[in-house]
């Protein structure tokens, strides 16, 4: 398919030099998913910056998700002077963005410039060594995400002045696939789905989801590292069209406890780098056995790397019964109660990972799935039986982790981080973990003063 908006770099000079772009955004990708970078005017970018790339302090790829610098991380400390790396340009990547006037975007690796070899911990970097891997083995991954968020009617401005409390819905019903509650706010999700597709960003639909004021949006199918990109574009791109309109979105991936959780499905297959086709179905378009390896690795390694997929507190508030995320790792032909679903049929056929929460950080997701598969293919590891009926039921299986501080357990219990990404990195996604918890372990809540204030 034709992709619009995107731009070669002969294309970008070109605009720049007619007048028509000014500013280009050199963007790369923290821990949390989120993009950081500077906005380069025209000129100085086609001068210096289309090469040589942009710096930025070391510390963004060892903060917590307020930007503080805690101490810890083995290759960024007070001690080292927090001095620069590099954002440098992935031409593929060059984009408008179409809802800031005279603007364009090129995603950047980050480099270390005394070396040239790129950071190690930098979640594009990790996945993009998972891609090489799977090519290496003549697989070409092909991935997808669709991710779900609630909109409100209120600026985040106006939300953090309440402290995120009586909040404005954006909708009054439960709008799942419901186009008269979805016309309500027709204009908004039409200029998202449009202004994301102008943006390189192709979206296939959007539909209201299982609760009120819930949405999904989905991107259509393509290789691992541009479907990340994709989907941080999306979750970057709604955010700035939401403030642009005084309106919020929130992928975080419980906002409130009767809420239904906000998923991060992804879709993924493998085809051959030699012929494009699909290998995940056989000769007559069952499973083939790649797939049920792969799958194997899925449902093995999924326990031990759910820190990738799950990151924070309340990234586990979201696993439970009856709920639309799944719980236990089983998988099913086509059952919504199971973390891996196989849907599609013949070349379309595929794994539909249900575990991801809106609010994980794609590059991390793809990259673990990515390590598992390939292990499962390797040492042949089978999936089992398909489940049948009532996932939430499943006896004798194991499940995700219940909270953050289980999945840091099972992460340091296992050898599958350092083996799939090595020593630096397994260190450094656990110690922002073990961060994570031990600011929520120091927190008074409000659950905290309602049960305990008069009665405790």
């Amino acid at each position: 398919m034709q992709v619009r908006g995107m731009l070669t770099q002969a294309e970008l000079t070109a605009a720049i030099e007619r007048d028509e772009i000014d500013t280009v955004i050199v963007a790369s990708c923290d821990m949390q998913g989120r993009l950081f970078g500077k906005r380069v005017s025209g000129w100085y970018f086609l001068e210096h910056a289309h090469q040589h790339g942009t710096h930025f302090c070391t510390y963004l790829l060892g903060t917590d998700i307020e930007l503080e610098t805690p101490k810890g991380y083995e290759l960024m400390t007070w001690e080292s002077g927090y001095g620069d790396y590099l954002s440098v340009p992935d031409w593929s990547t060059a984009r408008r963005i179409p809802w800031l006037d005279g603007t364009a975007m090129v995603l950047a690796d980050t480099i270390d410039e005394s070396t040239g070899e790129e950071i190690p911990i930098s979640p594009r970097t990790l996945l993009k060594q998972q891609v090489e891997r799977c090519r290496s083995l003549g697989f070409e991954p092909m991935m997808a995400s669709e991710l779900e968020f609630y909109l409100f009617d209120e600026s985040y401005a106006s939300l953090k002045k309440k402290d995120y409390r009586d909040y404005e819905l954006g909708g009054e019903f439960n709008e799942d696939y419901q186009l008269l509650q979805g016309t309500k706010r027709e204009p908004f999700y039409r200029l998202l789905r449009n202004q994301l597709s102008e943006a390189g960003v192709p979206i296939e639909f959007s539909k209201g989801e299982a609760a009120v004021a819930q949405h999904e949006i989905n991107i259509h199918y393509g290789k691992a590292l541009e479907a990340a990109d994709r989907t941080v574009l999306l979750k970057h791109g709604i955010k700035e069209l939401a403030i642009q309109n005084s309106v919020a979105a929130t992928f975080m991936s419980k906002p409130e406890a009767h809420w239904t959780g906000s998923s991060g499905h992804v879709h993924c297959s493998l085809a051959s780098t030699e012929s494009g086709q699909n290998l995940f179905p056989d000769d007559t378009g069952k499973m083939s056995q790649t797939m049920r390896w792969f799958l194997g690795g899925l449902i093995d390694g999924t326990r031990a790397l759910s820190l990738l997929i799950a990151p924070y507190i309340n990234s586990y508030k979201r696993f439970s019964s009856a709920s639309w995320a799944p719980v236990y790792l089983v998988w099913s032909e086509d059952n919504r109660t199971c973390g891996f679903r196989m849907v599609g049929h013949g070349s379309s056929l595929r794994i539909e990972n249900r575990f991801p929460g809106s609010d994980s950080n794609p590059y991390l997701v793809y990259a673990a799935m990515l390590a598992m598969g390939l292990r499962g293919i390797e040492q042949q590891i089978e999936p089992g039986d398909p489940y049948k009926g009532n996932g939430y039921l499943a006896t004798g299986f194991p499940r995700v982790p219940a909270t953050l501080s289980e999945a840091i357990s099972t992460w340091e219990e296992s050898t599958l981080p350092e083996e799939f990404f090595g020593r630096i990195v397994a260190y450094h996604y656990l110690h922002t973990a073990r961060l994570e918890q031990e600011a929520f372990d120091q927190a008074v809540t409000d659950w905290e003063r309602r049960r305990y204030f008069e009665r405790g």
